[in-house]
């Protein structure tokens, strides 16, 4: 099984990010997949998770700013990040139930 995050850069305070994550050696459209991040000095926690059938959660403080979606043909996963705030800098991960991705870093900084 292989996660590949990609997508995550410099952005400002206000700005949007992409992220993406490509899976294989899974069957995709069964599994529930998950962002997680871990900002600078703290644990890991989970962003966002979507199930097989598109039903999303988020954690209370990307409510509203951030979706997860998912492409069960093309077997990816994607956050999109609107409104960004310095306190969203993090390495982000990708996750399948048994499987981590190799993260990717986002920094919001003006």
């Amino acid at each position: 099984v292989q996660l590949q995050a990609s997508g995550g850069g410099l952005a400002q305070p206000g700005g949007s990010l992409r992220l993406s994550c490509a899976v294989s050696g899974l069957i995709f459209r069964f599994v529930d997949m998950g962002w997680y991040r871990q900002p600078p000095g703290k644990p890991r926690e989970l962003v966002a998770s979507i199930t097989p059938d598109h039903s999303t959660n988020y954690t209370d403080s990307v409510k509203g700013r951030f979706a997860i979606s998912r492409d069960n043909i093309k077997k990816r996963l994607y956050l999109q990040m609107n409104s960004l705030k310095v306190e969203d800098t993090a390495v982000y991960y990708c996750k399948s139930p048994h499987h981590w991705g190799q993260g990717t870093q986002v920094t919001v900084s003006s």
